[in-house]
């Protein structure tokens, strides 16, 4: 059943208050879709047992079809019976045109059933193009629904998102990452301040010290690279 179909069915007066909801819709594509797999299982229900009927009608009149023959074959052993001399010519002919008609009646039974068994073949045809046909609608209207589902669950999340964000009260953010970022700025002048006054502090000693150790270390470093040298000549 189509889901247009459905919504029309409750009532003008309701489609505007079911579209507007995204749960609705869904459930009544749901429910639509287990409607079609009933009428489905009833639809393949139904071929199976005009498929079997068609089946009958067809060993019926194969049947009949067989019987015709076998009454023909009894005319011909009579007629052949009357010319041996087996049998009065009168009474063998009166026997023959007994079977000849029971032959002709099972050749009419044998045709009229397989009439029925043809048009019960194209009717069995034309179920199973709708049953097929039904089965590709459900496939499709399967993936529609599931495709249908992850779209509100995105549109969903999405007007979450966009509902807090009406909420956030973005000049303060702003004006509060400015106030942290100048606070930042304080901070690293005031330790740079502060390695100033602690480099000033130094006395002459230290000065001297620092100059000396340095020159010590710089004749350390030549002392050893003059070794290195001597030992590779």
């Amino acid at each position: 059943m189509n889901i247009f179909a459905r919504l029309f069915r409750i009532g003008k007066a309701e489609i505007h208050s079911v579209i507007d909801s995204f749960e609705d819709p869904i459930n009544l594509t749901e429910q639509g879709i287990r409607e079609m797999k009933e009428q489905l299982a009833r639809s393949i229900e139904a071929l199976a047992q005009l498929k079997a009927l068609a089946i009958r009608k067809k060993n019926e009149a194969e049947a009949e079809q067989q019987t015709a023959k076998d009454y023909y074959n009894k005319a011909v052993v009579l007629v052949q019976k009357a010319e041996n001399g087996e049998l009065e010519v009168t009474e063998a002919d009166r026997l023959a045109k007994e079977s000849l008609k029971k032959q002709s009646s099972a050749k009419e039974n044998s045709l009229n059933l397989e009439r029925e068994h043809q048009k019960l073949h194209s009717e069995c045809e034309r179920m199973q193009g709708n049953i097929n046909n039904l089965k590709s609608n459900i496939s499709k209207w399967e993936n529609e629904l599931k495709t249908l589902k992850a779209r509100v669950q995105v549109s969903e999340a999405t007007k979450d998102i966009n509902k807090r964000m009406t909420f956030i009260d973005t000049g303060s953010t702003v004006s509060m990452l400015e106030k942290l970022k100048e606070r930042v700025a304080q901070q690293e002048a005031l330790a740079e301040a502060y390695s100033d006054i602690s480099n000033t502090g130094k006395t002459i000693d230290d000065e001297i010290d620092a100059i000396v150790n340095n020159n010590d270390q710089q004749a350390e470093d030549a002392l050893r690279k003059l070794k290195e040298t001597l030992k590779k000549d």
